[in-house]
């Protein structure tokens, strides 16, 4: 498999400009090697043998944990600690 990428000053430079970080040259020179030790560590995945193995998308089952969603009464007065209402209502201040 031919490289793709080759990671190297330049590729580093134009990354960090378009995502707007103002590196230092140590900055630089540190993080085309980290790139690089990334790259290759991927590299290694391109050697394992997948030949008969299923795609697998999520490594567990997925089903819903939650319970069945069921209706009951409540029976909460929102105005049974107040002084201020009028019937099933809240009685505000009269506008002047």
């Amino acid at each position: 498999m031919s490289d793709q990428w080759t990671i190297d000053r330049g590729l580093v430079e134009r990354i960090s400009k378009v995502a707007r970080l103002e590196l230092t040259q140590d900055e630089v020179e540190k993080f085309t090697g980290q790139l690089k030790v990334i790259l290759e560590a991927f590299r290694e995945l391109d050697d394992v043998d997948t030949e008969g193995v299923e795609p697998s998308f999520h490594p567990q089952e997925l089903s819903n944990v939650l319970r069945e969603d069921e209706a009951t009464p409540w029976n909460w007065d929102p105005l049974e600690n107040t002084e201020h209402r009028e019937g099933r209502h809240f009685k505000g201040p009269r506008i002047q």
